[in-house]
C-alpha cells in the first residue's frame, strides 16, 4: 500500500509549551485514519506541519515519497494535500460554482475565466459525491452542511490525495453526519486517503480503518488497517491516561421556592411560550435539534437578545425581561457562550487576565487605581481553581487550546460567585478528559454551593451525565420534559431521531 504521509521524530514549540514531542506518524493511500486526543496534545500542529503552515523545529516530513525540511502551503498543496476547516474557509459572496472554481483557478495562473467551462466543472464535481443544488447559489444562503460539502467539491477539483477533516461533524445533525460519511467512503474508493480529525468517539468508531492516538505531543496508539478495533473507553484510556466514571449527577431538592421561574418566554421567530423552573443546586438540560430555539433561549435568558413577551421570577421576586445584559447581571447569573473565540475571551490579553476580566471593577479604587498586590492574589486564586495543561498565566489566552480556553471562560465567570450559571454548549471542540474535568466542576458548583445551572447542549450524552433533568425543545417550544432518571440515552437519542424524521416529512 502507497504511503502519502510520512512523519519521524518531530518536535515543535510555541512559547515555550512543546507541542510536538517527538511524534511519529503515517497515512496510507485510500485509508480513513482518525486522529484523536485531548485538547493541547498537539492535533492541529500535526496538521498545521502537514499542509506548510508550520516549520518543525526537529525531525522528517516525507510526501508522496519525497523528503521535505520544510513544505510551504503551496508545495502541500500541489502534492495533493487539502484541509477543511471548522470555518471552511469559503467565500459568502460568490456563488457555489466560484468557491469550488476558485483555487483550481489561481493555482493555474490563469489570466481569464471561461465562466462556461467552471461551472460546468463544478457541476461534475458536484454530481460526483451527488450533491444536487444549485450551483449559481451564494455560499451566504447554505447551512453548514452544505457549506461542508462545497468544501470537499473544491478539495475534489484541486485533485486531492489526502483530505484532512478537522472537526467536520460539529454543528450537523445526524442525517448530515450519516451523507457526510457516504461522501467520505465514496472518496475512499476513489483512492482518496482522509485523515479524519474528531472529539466524537462514537463517530470515530463508525468511520475509521485506522487510528492515531496522541498525547502530550506524541502518539501513543497506532493501529493499522484490519487490527483489532479498540473501545471507547481504551481510546478514552490512551488520550488521557485515566479511567472515568460514568456516574450521573444525583440532584437533591432543597426543598425551596425556584432559584429561577420562566413563564410564557417568546421571542418571534425563535421560539414561544417556553415555561420552566431552575431550582437551587439543579442542574437543567435543554437540548433539541438545530434551529429548535435553544441558542436564543439562552442569549435571552442573559440578555443578549431580549424576548418579545414572557417573565422571568428570580428567588420568587418578579424581574420582568431581560433586556440587556446588565438586567441578567445584576440578577447574578453568569453565561458561557458557545463561540467562546469571539464572545468569551481577549485572545492576545494574557491568560491572567482574562480569569480575573469580570471581576476586574472590584480592584479599582475610587480614583480609577488598581489595587495590584490583590488583582495579583486573584489571578492566582482563580487559575488555581482548575487545571490547565501547559498553562503560563502570561501567555495570550490565544495560545492555549480549545479545551483549555473554555476552561479559562468557565474560570472567569466562576469568579463573579453567580447564583445562576447558563453553559452554552459547554464541550463543544473540547476532548473527553477536559469535558470530564469541566462536568466535575459543575457538579461542583450545583452540589456544594447551590448554584443553578442551565446545560443547553445537542450531546445527548453529556445531557444524561451532567444534569438531572431535560427539557427537549422543538419548532421554538418544549415538547418533552423528563428526569435522567427515568429515560435512558437510547430513548432520548430515538425521540430526537423521531422529530429529525417528523421535521424532514414536513
Amino acid at each position: 500500500m502507497k504511503n502519502i504521509v510520512t512523519i519521524q521524530d518531530m518536535y515543535k514549540s510555541f512559547f515555550g509549551v512543546v507541542a510536538m514531542d517527538g511524534m511519529n506518524f503515517s497515512i496510507n493511500e485510500g485509508e480513513i485514519r482518525c486522529l484523536v486526543g485531548e485538547n493541547g496534545c498537539g492535533k492541529s500542529t500535526l496538521i498545521k506541519m502537514i499542509s506548510g503552515f508550520y516549520a518543525p523545529d526537529e525531525g522528517s516530513l516525507t510526501i508522496n515519497g519525497t523528503p521535505y525540511k520544510r513544505i510551504t502551503p503551496a508545495e502541500s498543496i500541489a502534492n495533493g494535500i487539502q484541509v477543511i476547516y471548522q470555518d471552511f474557509s469559503l467565500f459568502p459572496n460568490m456563488t457555489i460554482a466560484e468557491n469550488i472554481m476558485m483555487y483550481d483557478t489561481v493555482a493555474k495562473k490563469r489570466p481569464f475565466i471561461h465562466w462556461k467551462a467552471m461551472r460546468k466543472r463544478a457541476v461534475e464535481t458536484l454530481e460526483r459525491i451527488h450533491f444536487q443544488i444549485d450551483p449559481d447559489l451564494y455560499v451566504s444562503e447554505l447551512n453548514v452542511a452544505q457549506k461542508q460539502m462545497v468544501a470537499i467539491c473544491r478539495a475534489i477539483v484541486q485533485e486531492a490525495r489526502l483530505l484532512i477533516m478537522d472537526e467536520p461533524t460539529t454543528a450537523l445533525t445526524t442525517k448530515e453526519v450519516s451523507k457526510l460519511f457516504d461522501v467520505v467512503a465514496a472518496l475512499k474508493a476513489h483512492g482518496v486517503s482522509v485523515l479524519f480529525v474528531s472529539h466524537k468517539l462514537d463517530e470515530v468508531l463508525e468511520i475509521c480503518d485506522s487510528i492515531t492516538i496522541m498525547r502530550n505531543g506524541k502518539n501513543v496508539y497506532d493501529s493499522q488497517k484490519g487490527d483489532k478495533v479498540l473501545s471507547k473507553e481504551e481510546i478514552i484510556f490512551y488520550m488521557t491516561g485515566k479511567r472515568f466514571s460514568n456516574a450521573t449527577y444525583d440532584f437533591r431538592d432543597p426543598g425551596e421556592a425556584p432559584l429561577m421561574e420562566v413563564e410564557h418566554y417568546t421571542m418571534r421567530g425563535a421560539f414561544q411560550d417556553v415555561s420552566f423552573s431552575l431550582r437551587k443546586g439543579e442542574i437543567l438540560g435543554i437540548t433539541g435539534l438545530l434551529g429548535c430555539g435553544r441558542g436564543e433561549l439562552a442569549e435571552s435568558l442573559f440578555g443578549l437578545i431580549p424576548a418579545d413577551s414572557g417573565s422571568i421570577r428570580i428567588n420568587g421576586r418578579e424581574a420582568g425581561i431581560f433586556r440587556k445584559v446588565d438586567d441578567a447581571l445584576a440578577h447574578n447569573i453568569a453565561y458561557v457562550p458557545e463561540d467562546r473565540l469571539t464572545e468569551g475571551l481577549h485572545l492576545d490579553q494574557s491568560i491572567a487576565d482574562n480569569a480575573v476580566s469580570r471581576i476586574i471593577g472590584r480592584f479599582a479604587g475610587r480614583t480609577g487605581l488598581l489595587d495590584i498586590k490583590g488583582l495579583s492574589r486573584q489571578k492566582e486564586e482563580s487559575l488555581s481553581s482548575m487545571s490547565v495543561a501547559g498553562m503560563k498565566p502570561q501567555n495570550p489566552a490565544k495560545s492555549l487550546s480549545g479545551g483549555n480556553q473554555q476552561k479559562i471562560v468557565l474560570i472567569k465567570w466562576l469568579a463573579s460567585n453567580p447564583d445562576i450559571l447558563i453553559l452554552n454548549c459547554p464541550t463543544v471542540g473540547v476532548d473527553i478528559g477536559a469535558k470530564n474535568d469541566i462536568h466535575g466542576i459543575v457538579r461542583s458548583l450545583a452540589s456544594e454551593k447551590g448554584v443553578g445551572v442551565i446545560v443547553i447542549s445537542d450531546d445527548i450524552y453529556e445531557i444524561m451525565q451532567l444534569c438531572n433533568r431535560v427539557l427537549v425543545m422543538k419548532d421554538g417550544k418544549i415538547s418533552m420534559e423528563t428526569d435522567v432518571r427515568n429515560t435512558t440515552m437510547e430513548q432520548l437519542e430515538t425521540y430526537l431521531a423521531s422529530e429529525e424524521e417528523g421535521g424532514a416529512a414536513s
